[in-house]
């Protein structure tokens, strides 16, 4: 340790001490005993304990322990130039204003000062230093001049063109879609700069669009050659030794149910009966089997983290060779799996199960709609084709009421809100927009899914082993009482008992609000109200469900913490978790947790990302016309409204051209000053298509004429 690191170390141990109280330059000196000629140095390094957010100063200039005012974290901007830094010490996003970014851009590691702490309301902060780039390379559109030329990023919130010199653009021409790496990130007036490393393809040809999505989350399309020789050489039929010692369920009835594009079919289901009880049978592609912990293919799974299903393409988290392959629970041929023999009882409950290595053969390939058209539509036809299977399936509609029944007498909390499908043409432009449809058969596949993952989870937490849940935390308490708040506008009213919320509560609300006018708005004011859940190593709960035990077991090929769940199983059964393999899951299973987490957010992210994108696509052929939607959203800026097939646009405060609004933020309303006339959520309104912006992948609205 240098002198200088010495003497800051000294100064900052002093201010630790809780004896010591604020001081001044002067008062330091004397107290340390520092002549008047090395004051200079004793102030630069205050300033070095103050950039580093370990102390700070007063408006008297005195100086003290850093009172929490400075913390670090990562900068996520926003295309209007304002931002938030999310700490890394999981507390509450800061504000930063656009004049106090100190040249971040959005994904760096920063230092960030508190400036206030409002009561009530989101802490303000200034970026003190960029401590860490966290973005190395941009997604954008290149465009030319004679001499140089510029990418335009693709996100926003990136906030600057990136110039390029001609000779570093690899022969990009004006609107090709490239990655550029960042040679310079700019700051202090000047642009960033970087050099074109890839380029991705024409902005019209047909794909190029979602590409550069994947690419901008940093998304890995290809599998690298010995990743994809390794799924060859791992992906052969099933033979007799890899049957031996398993059991052999062939003879038993079963089907996968999948839609009808599916191609990576990891869960079967069969189902009979033992006297008035239930055998209920999930069946899981062994995946591990051909998956072995740390090979150059779990090493690719891990990195992946997940499969990520995008409007034209899915990039697998494993090669296609397995996926769709030896992995994949195809009819008609034997295939290995982890199965979850449940037994339940006509009140839907567990009351015995075996979990174990098996050896199946999937007799029929059903999609939702068909098990649907037997089962709701009587459809004729379809029933005579799977005559063997009819009975089947309507054991398994009746059990899984059952299973729904029990989970929602518990307090399950069910927010149907329609996912979208989007139909693409032949060169990717979006030609149909609808919400997709739940009905009976898919509802079967959830409950059996939902029951045999809460099944395996308990199972493990009597064991006492090392394991990967999937955790939902309690809504924040602040959140809960401004739902309360609002909901109390009009006459209902949801009740915590000593600071903490049951699923229930929330659950009979949903039922007091179904079909009333006010469903769609306090159903989403509800949602909002939850946090997001993750994989945690610790065994606390799953609050949507109000289930205590819950895991992810159902879909090894295509989410890495299934895989890892399903090995930990097998070592149990196999005898072979000694004390040895528990210390090592111990040590690496916090890890995959938080990069699965990680992982399964970026890929949600690029998914919606893929389908705002076309949504605009969809709504640029429809300018000027009229459509009848609901008010989604309401801010300070305008109201989000969305329509039938769940496009969703804004009608800016500015397009409002009749009264100047106040937005009321504890109603969710817009009020005109003059008039009086509101704009609430939930309000149905009928709006005009103005305006579409790619880019900014954004849909204008405004309200149609009366």
């Amino acid at each position: 340790m240098n002198k200088f690191e010495q003497r800051k170390h000294t100064i900052y141990e002093l201010m630790c001490d809780e004896l010591y109280v604020p001081m001044k330059l002067k008062e330091i000196a004397i107290l340390l005993d520092i002549p008047k000629t090395m004051r200079g140095e004793l102030l630069e390094v205050l300033d070095a304990l103050l950039a580093e957010g370990k102390i700070e100063v007063s408006k008297k200039g005195k100086y003290a322990k850093a009172r929490k005012h400075v913390l670090t974290g990562v900068f996520e901007s926003n295309a209007r130039g304002f931002g938030f830094v999310r700490p890394d010490d999981g507390s509450e996003d800061i504000f930063i204003g656009k004049d106090e970014r100190a040249g971040a851009v959005h994904g760096d590691c920063v230092r960030v000062k508190i400036v206030a702490s409002p009561e009530g309301k989101r802490r303000e902060g200034k970026v003190t230093e960029v401590i860490a780039h966290g973005k190395t390379h941009v997604v954008g559109t290149y465009e030319a001049s004679k001499t140089f030329g510029f990418v335009v990023p693709d996100n926003a919130r990136f906030g600057q063109d990136i110039f390029v010199d001609i000779g570093q653009s690899m022969g990009a021409v004006a609107g090709h879609k490239v990655v550029v790496e960042l040679t310079e990130f700019g700051g202090d007036g000047k642009k960033p700069k970087g050099r074109i490393i890839e380029i991705l393809g024409h902005i019209h040809d047909p794909g190029t669009d979602i590409l550069a999505i994947a690419k901008d989350f940093e998304l890995p399309i290809e599998f690298p050659e010995k990743v994809l020789n390794q799924a060859v050489r791992v992906g052969k039929p099933v033979s007799a030794a890899d049957m031996a010692g398993r059991l052999d369920l062939r003879d038993v009835q079963m089907v996968t149910i999948d839609g009808e594009d599916a191609k990576d079919l990891d869960d079967a289901v069969s189902l009979t009966m033992e006297g008035e009880n239930y055998r209920l049978g999930v069946h899981i592609a062994d995946v591990s089997n051909y998956v072995q912990e740390h090979s150059a293919l779990d090493a690719e799974a891990l990195t992946r983290g997940t499969s990520v299903y995008l409007v034209d393409r899915v990039i697998p988290m494993l090669p296609h060779t397995l996926s769709n392959g030896i992995c994949s629970l195809n009819a008609g041929e034997d295939r290995l799996a982890l199965s979850c023999l449940m037994l339940i009882s006509p009140k839907g409950e567990v009351i015995d199960y075996q979990i174990a290595e098996t050896v199946i053969h999937v007799d029929a390939r059903m999609s939702y709609t068909s098990v649907n058209k037997i089962l709701a539509l009587g459809d004729a036809k379809e029933a005579a084709r799977y005559r063997s299977l009819v009975p089947m399936f309507q054991r398994m509609e009746e059990l899984a009421a059952r299973l729904r029944k029990r989970r929602k007498k518990r307090g399950g909390i069910d927010f149907d809100f329609p996912e979208t499908k989007v139909i693409l043409d032949e060169t990717g432009f979006p030609v149909e927009i609808r919400p997709y449809e739940r009905n009976v058969a898919t509802d079967i596949i959830e409950d059996f899914m939902l029951i045999a993952n809460e099944t395996v989870a308990e199972d493990n937490f009597w064991q006492e082993l090392p394991f990967v849940y999937r955790t939902h935390e309690e809504p924040d308490p602040d959140r809960i009482k401004k739902l309360s708040a609002f909901i109390n506008n009009f006459g209902y009213s949801i009740h915590t008992e000593g600071g903490e919320m049951h699923p229930k509560k929330l659950q009979k609300l949903l039922e007091k609000i179904a079909d009333t006018p006010q469903e769609l708005l306090i159903s989403r004011l509800a949602l909002r109200s939850m946090k997001q859940a993750k994989y945690t190593v610790d065994c606390t709960g799953h609050f949507g469900l109000a289930a205590k035990y819950y895991c992810h077991f159902t879909s090894p090929i295509r989410r890495y913490p299934d895989l890892q769940i399903h090995r930990i199983i097998k070592d149990r059964l196999r005898g072979r978790m000694d004390e040895k393999r528990k210390e090592h899951y111990e040590k690496i299973l916090p890890e995959v947790a938080k990069q699965s987490s990680e992982r399964e957010r970026r890929a949600e992210e690029a998914e919606r990302e893929t389908v705002k994108l076309k949504k605009v696509q969809y709504m640029s052929k429809h300018i000027g016309e009229r459509f009848i939607g609901v008010i989604s959203s309401v801010t300070a800026w305008g109201m989000y409204v969305e329509l039938p097939d769940t496009v969703e646009g804004m009608v800016h405060v500015t397009a409002l051209k009749d009264d100047f609004y106040h937005f009321i933020e504890d109603s969710y309303e817009l009020v005109g000053e003059v008039s009086g006339r509101s704009y609430k959520l939930g309000q149905t309104v009928e709006v005009v298509v103005v305006r579409t912006d790619e880019l900014m992948r954004t849909i204008d609205f405004e309200l149609a004429a009366l």
